[in-house]
């Protein structure tokens, strides 16, 4: 049975389980189905990724301390984030992936890491 390329449609030549007659084939299929649908997400992962970059640049060692006017002037967006934790003494983190921060006294912000 003669197999065709998920991409293009030309004939498969090669091992039987082959999808794509090429490699620009199979990376313009995959773009194609991993690209953000909609201009909302595109937007959405473009603010997750900025504020990843900041925090990622501003928390070298893993843990550390900066004011909520050096964040705002690299451009950091405090309404995006991937997820909250809340700790058992009541503190609470927001995170970026795996880039975190908490609110301190005098607009000065905790910076973590969070090991994975």
């Amino acid at each position: 049975m003669d197999k065709t390329c998920l991409e293009c449609g030309d004939k498969i030549v090669g091992r039987e389980d082959k999808k794509f007659c090429s490699d620009g084939c199979r990376n313009a299929y995959n773009n194609k189905i991993n690209k953000d649908s909609t201009n909302f997400m595109r937007n959405v992962n473009n603010k997750l990724r900025k504020n990843y970059r900041i925090l990622s640049a501003l928390n070298v060692d893993g843990k550390g301390k900066t004011t909520k006017s050096k964040l705002m002037s690299k451009g950091f967006d405090f309404e995006f984030f991937t997820n909250i934790l809340e700790t058992k003494t009541g503190n609470t983190y927001f995170f970026v992936y795996d880039q975190g921060y908490r609110v301190l006294e005098d607009d000065y912000y905790m910076l973590v890491k969070k090991e994975i």
